[in-house]
């Protein structure tokens, strides 16, 4: 019997030249089912193990990403303040697979397209 392919993003890739290990996760897609709370239901894990990755547009910056708690909000404006930015906003949904290479509810901080400022929760 042939082993399963596995299919490796560019964070994986990133993952393995570091030497750090760690374990791929698959379930089916469903935009009904990109929250983080339905990732750590699947998962059978709690909800604060799982992060949320958001893309979004600075002012000064281009594009900035936020890592955080599944089970929190992003402050916009905390964001802008830390990033240096003025004014902060969402990245168009339309844009985030072009922009990142990820799709929504699949978008890793880690290798994206470009290194693009990055900030992660202090909890992570």
């Amino acid at each position: 019997m042939k082993a399963k392919k596995i299919h490796k993003t560019n964070a994986c890739r990133i993952l393995d030249k570091a030497k750090i290990s760690y374990e791929i996760y698959e379930f089916p897609w469903s935009e009904d089912h990109v929250d983080a709370k339905t990732v750590a239901k699947e998962l059978g894990i709690p909800n604060e193990s799982i992060y949320k990755t958001i893309v979004t547009i600075g002012d000064k910056t281009g594009v900035t990403i936020a890592c955080l708690p599944g089970t929190e909000e992003l402050n916009l404006k905390a964001l802008a303040k830390a990033s240096g930015n003025k004014k902060i906003e969402m990245l168009p949904m339309k844009e985030l697979e072009e922009t990142t290479g990820y799709i929504r509810g699949g978008c890793s901080p880690i290798g994206m397209k470009k290194n693009y400022p990055t900030f992660l929760a202090s909890e992570a």
